[in-house]
């Protein structure tokens, strides 16, 4: 059985999942396309960080990033690979927009690269829309920017 809860980044079982992430990230793309914040940004940007267990093991994660205007940043989405195929990140995303939407988050934004193609699949299957960079981001051949309108 999967659970998602609310939990802090900073656990030592969480780092493990993030460098994981880390790893297949640096696998795909150059340092300059890698944008995926650290546990200590998280932490302190106030990042609202969700784990996905099962069977009490960190098999997946993600959070968002209030930006205060009614908008906010999907973080740090993953799901390891031994837990793939059993809808996990799609539990994980519809979590995280709900508990976004209950908070206030009209858009949803986020950037991913264009070879995730799991991600990809993932984020258009829950309706996001490509669109241009935004906040600090600059245009980059290796990313794709994305938003979707949350409802409430």
């Amino acid at each position: 059985m999967v659970t998602i809860a609310v939990e802090t980044p900073d656990q030592e079982d969480v780092r493990g999942l993030l460098r994981e992430a880390d790893a297949r990230s640096a696998a795909l793309y150059p340092a300059e396309s890698r944008h995926g914040l650290g546990v200590d940004a998280l932490v302190a940007c106030a990042a609202v960080f969700f784990v996905a267990r099962l069977a009490g093991e960190a098999v997946g994660c993600g959070g968002f990033v209030p930006g205060g205007d009614g908008r906010a940043e999907l973080k740090r989405m993953f799901v390891r690979a031994s837990a793939r195929r059993r809808g996990i990140g799609g539990l994980i995303l519809r979590t995280i927009e709900d508990a976004a939407a209950a908070r206030g988050v009209r858009v949803m934004q986020l950037e991913t690269g264009v070879q995730s193609a799991e991600a990809l699949g993932l984020y258009r299957g829950f309706r996001y829309r490509e669109r241009g960079p935004f906040g600090a981001y600059r245009p980059d051949p290796l990313s794709v920017f994305m938003e979707k309108r949350l409802a409430g």
